[in-house]
């Protein structure tokens, strides 16, 4: 994306960011949990450079972008020393240039994906990487058909595959819930990519407590309930 919508107006940016803040505070006492247990990664899709910078004034440190493309062409033009997200399906050939930005990948579902980000790590590249590589696996955990990630049964063997992967390291899971105008809806599914959590990091596949990438915008203060490490937030504080 290499033209961008004007800059949110900082005011209502300010209001907006503030009240979700204040949801996932709500949603931690609710759950006997400390607000500093979840990371608020703002999603920034189709959001022009200066709101980067505009968040990062405010407090947040981590954005998230779903493509490669438009990441690439925003991240030169912010100041904000900010980690870069990729919440969005990453694909192997992409995976060099995705690397030269982001410092964790939410979307990981497939073996080759895994080798290929762990062959271009251990080649050096990019120096400024983290090592090793967070990657949290994406969970299909609502067995939808137009959904990215890997079914249930399949997540403590994939999780083992890390074992043989010098540059990468399993952080945790990640999820999409159906989408519904009741946040309550999305409880069971969030409520199942936490216990396949538990179990793996029982297996020694993640760590403990593992992390838990789950809910957006219309559904984050359930996730948080459910156990959320980090949300994945980007409606709720633009618009």
């Amino acid at each position: 994306m290499d033209e961008f919508p004007p800059p949110a107006d900082p005011v209502r940016l300010r209001a907006r960011l503030e009240t979700v803040r204040a949801r996932i505070e709500a949603a931690c006492r609710r759950a006997g949990r400390s607000g500093a247990d979840v990371t608020l990664v703002a999603v920034t899709k189709n959001r022009p450079p200066a709101d980067v910078d505009a968040l990062h004034a405010l407090g947040v440190a981590d954005v998230g972008e779903n493509r490669i493309r438009e990441a690439l062409a925003k991240a030169p033009r912010t100041s904000a020393p900010v980690r870069w997200h990729l919440v969005g399906s990453l694909q192997r050939n992409k995976a060099r240039k995705a690397l030269s930005l982001f410092s964790a990948f939410h979307s990981a579902d497939s073996p080759e994906l895994l080798e290929a980000l762990d062959r271009i790590l251990g080649e050096g590249e990019p120096p400024r990487a983290p090592s090793p590589f967070p990657v949290l696996v994406q969970v299909n955990v609502s067995g939808e058909e137009t959904k990215h990630g890997l079914a249930g049964d399949d997540v403590l063997p994939f999780l083992e595959r890390f074992a043989s992967l010098r540059n990468l390291r399993a952080a945790g899971l990640m999820t999409m819930a159906p989408y519904s105008d009741d946040p309550g809806d999305a409880r069971p599914h969030f409520a199942r990519l936490a216990a396949l959590a538990r179990d793996a990091a029982r297996h020694g596949l993640l760590p403990d407590p593992p992390g838990l990438s789950m809910g957006m915008s219309g559904d984050f203060e359930v996730a948080v309930e459910e156990g959320a490490t980090v949300v994945r937030v980007g409606t709720a504080v633009f618009e």
